[in-house]
C-alpha cells in the first residue's frame, strides 16, 4: 500500500521536543524501581556479536541468560519462583547450535535468535541473504534478525524493498523475523517511518532500529518515530508489530526510560517480551547492579556480580 507512505512528513523539531521531554522524566524508585528492572530483564535479547566469539563464551552467556539476577538477590526480592529470565539469546548464525545446545542442556527454553541477511551492512545478494536465513533456521534459531538494504531506502525503491523483505519472512518460516532498519544510515525520519511501515507491510514479526554496529544507534527520536509507524499500523490491520531498540542502551535508568516511552505510545500491552525487547550485551549488568544496591544498600563490588 504505497498510498499509506507516499505523503508522509515528519515534523523533526517537534519530534526531537518531545524526545528532550522524555529525557527528563523522573525515573521511579525504591520497590517500583526494582519491578521495571526484571521487566527489562525479561525484555532482553542477551546478545555477543564479537569476532571472537567461541563455544565457551557462549555457554557463559547461556547461563546467565538462564541465571540474569543472583538467586539471593530475587529472593530478597521474593521473585525466585517466577522464572525470570532474558528473552532471548542472540547470535551469530555460526553459534546457533552452541546455544541450543547450552540452554537444552541447562534444561530451559529461552529461544535463540540469529542475525542473518548479511549482518550488519546488508551488502550481500539476495540468494545469499535467504540461504543465510535459511541455515540458521535449520541449526535451530527460533527468531531471525534481517537487516535491510539501506539503498533501497536511500534510492526510494519501496517496492523492492518489501520483495525483499517478504522473501525473507518466506525463507524464515516458522521463525519470528526481527527486522533491523539501521536507523542511523537512513537520512531522515520520514525514512525510517516509510521504512517502518514497508518492513511491516513485508510481515515483520518486529522492527528494530540498529545492529549496534553503525555510528548511531538507538535514538529516542527514531524510537517515536517507529512506535507511531507500529501504533498506524495497528489502527490500519489490527496486528501488532513488536518494537525492539539496540545499540548503545546500556544504563538501567535507559532501560526504564524505554519501558516507559513503549507504555507512553503503545500501552501496557506492548510491554511483553512478545512485543517488546531490548537489543543490549553489557546492560544487564547495570541493571544487576542497581537490584543489589536496592536489596543490600551498598554498591556491588567487582567480585559480588562475578558473572555480570
Amino acid at each position: 500500500e504505497l498510498g499509506w507512505i507516499s505523503k508522509v512528513h515528519v515534523n523533526r523539531p517537534a519530534v526531537v521536543r518531545h524526545t528532550e521531554q522524555i529525557k527528563k522524566w523522573k525515573t521511579v524508585k525504591g520497590n517500583w524501581q526494582a519491578a521495571w528492572l526484571l521487566k527489562a530483564v525479561t525484555c532482553i535479547d542477551l546478545t555477543t556479536l564479537s569476532g571472537d566469539d567461541t563455544p565457551s563464551n557462549v555457554h557463559r552467556l547461556c547461563f546467565k541468560a538462564k541465571h540474569p539476577i543472583r538467586e539471593d538477590l530475587l529472593k530478597a526480592l521474593d521473585m525466585h519462583d517466577k522464572g525470570i529470565t532474558v528473552g532471548a539469546i542472540c547470535v551469530y548464525p555460526a553459534r546457533v547450535t552452541d546455544a541450543v545446545n547450552a540452554l537444552k542442556a541447562a534444561g530451559c527454553n529461552i529461544p535463540v535468535a540469529s542475525v542473518a541477511a548479511g549482518f550488519p551492512s546488508g551488502q550481500t545478494p539476495l540468494e545469499t541473504k535467504l540461504a543465510e536465513i535459511k541455515l540458521a533456521v535449520e541449526y535451530g534459531a527460533k527468531e531471525i534478525d534481517i537487516v535491510i538494504s539501506r539503498s533501497l531506502v536511500l534510492t526510494g525503491q519501496w517496492e523492492g524493498l518489501y520483495e525483499e523483505i517478504r522473501q525473507c519472512r518466506e525463507a524464515c518460516g516458522e521463525a519470528h523475523m526481527k527486522t533491523i532498519l539501521a536507523t542511523g544510515e537512513l537520512g531522515s525520519l520520514a525514512n525510517v517511518y516509510k521504512a517502518s511501515m514497508i518492513a511491516m507491510m513485508a510481515g515483520s514479526d518486529f522492527i528494530k532500529t540498529s545492529t549496534g554496529k553503525e555510528v548511531e544507534n538507538a535514538t529516542f527520536p527514531v524510537g517515536v518515530v517507529m512506535m507511531r509507524a507500529i501504533r498506524e499500523f495497528y489502527w490500519q490491520t489490527g496486528n501488532k508489530v513488536g518494537f525492539k531498540p539496540a545499540g548503545g542502551i546500556r544504563t538501567a535508568k535507559e532501560a526504564i526510560t524505554w519501558l516507559m516511552l513503549v507504555k507512553e505510545e503503545l500501552g501496557m500491552e506492548w510491554l511483553t517480551p512478545e512485543l517488546f525487547r531490548l537489543g543490549a550485551s553489557s546492560l544487564l549488568e547495570d541493571i544487576e547492579k542497581q537490584i543489589f544496591y536496592h536489596v543490600t544498600g551498598s554498591y556491588a563490588l567487582q567480585h559480588d556480580l562475578a558473572m555480570a
